[in-house]
């Protein structure tokens, strides 16, 4: 009875199960093709929301201007919403055109959106000369305590209390004994003092995420590498560098972003000549004649930090192997 139902079934059966096997991965496989163009679109998207971010805020901006009262909302003692003034609050209109204006009403004054650019570069290179520094300091803080965990009990705690000095109030002392350090010919230059609170600033969040991704890799992937004989420096390049990608570009921006609030506090604080923090405090003292000029280097200020998280995604592009997906740190 067994031969019989084996000569039962038909020749070739078989073979022909088999041919028809890759038209079926075929199409089911055909309509993932479009997936390859998500991307961009997903890209588009960002940035459509992102304008109309901007818009919405334009809008909420003028509303309020149009309909709020002049003196503002005051609650008791307590003004919980601005004056509607136009020396309080310009029109939007007002402050695009004021930056094509001269700076001042001299016959060679530059516009306003030219000094407050060169004013932003300067802080650019200051800040990014901040953020070198706070990359290598909380990558080397991540990798000790990755390495250690008495050494991630021990620090860690002090990485996060480093956060809450007030930096307003630390950018002085900092300067005070910068200007104390002498090696030889080298001397501190007060750029350095700001560059230090930059790297202040920019460190916390690249050692927690680089911490994260270090330590993102499962159980099994480094049982894995021990079978290989891996040593640490080995399973460091090959498994937790890679795995820890994700991790660290988000990480990455951010520390970007807080360098350049640092560097603009630090040069608030410093009194640093050329950078865009001082003339926000300059133009700030003229806005009772020219309220419109003040909002330059804010305006300044905003396109500088994103600028310098944006710059991060230079990274991204040439870490794409293993930027699959990104976690927030």
């Amino acid at each position: 009875m067994t031969d019989t139902r084996r000569s039962s079934r038909p020749p070739g059966a078989v073979s022909r199960s088999r041919e028809a096997a890759p038209e079926v991965s075929i199409r089911r496989s055909a309509p993932t093709r479009p997936a390859n163009n998500s991307a961009p679109r997903r890209e588009l998207a960002r940035w459509g929301w992102g304008l109309a971010g901007i818009l919405v805020v334009a809008l909420l901006w003028e509303g309020y201007k149009a309909i709020g009262p002049a003196d503002g909302v005051v609650l008791g003692e307590t003004r919980v919403l601005p004056r509607t003034t136009d020396l309080a609050m310009p029109h939007i209109w007002e402050m695009l055109a004021r930056l094509g204006e001269p700076v001042t009403r001299a016959d060679d004054a530059l516009p306003l959106w030219a000094v407050v650019a060169l004013a932003a570069l300067t802080t650019l290179g200051i800040a990014a000369a901040g953020w070198l520094v706070g990359v290598v300091v909380g990558i080397g803080f991540a990798l000790i305590m990755q390495r250690w965990r008495l050494a991630e009990w021990g620090l860690l705690p002090w990485i996060v209390i480093s956060q809450t000095v007030p930096l307003i109030a630390f950018a002085p002392v900092v300067k005070s004994w910068g200007s104390r350090v002498e090696i030889g010919a080298f001397e501190w230059q007060d750029w350095m003092s700001v560059a230090l609170i930059a790297s202040y600033l920019a460190f916390f969040p690249i050692a927690i995420g680089a911490l994260k991704g270090l330590q993102s890799p499962d159980r099994i992937h480094e049982e894995l590498m021990q079978t290989y004989a891996a040593g640490y420096w080995q399973t460091l390049v090959k498994l937790r560098m890679p795995a820890a990608v994700p991790y660290l570009l988000p990480a990455l921006r951010l520390g970007a972003a807080n360098a350049v609030i640092g560097a603009v506090v630090a040069e608030v604080s410093t009194g640093l000549q050329g950078g865009i923090g001082r003339i926000l405090i300059q133009f700030a003292g003229q806005a009772s004649g020219d309220p419109a000029k003040a909002w330059g280097p804010i305006f300044g200020s905003i396109v500088l930090g994103l600028v310098a998280a944006g710059s991060v995604a230079l990274l991204g592009v040439m870490l794409k192997n293993y930027r699959r997906t990104e976690e927030s740190a």
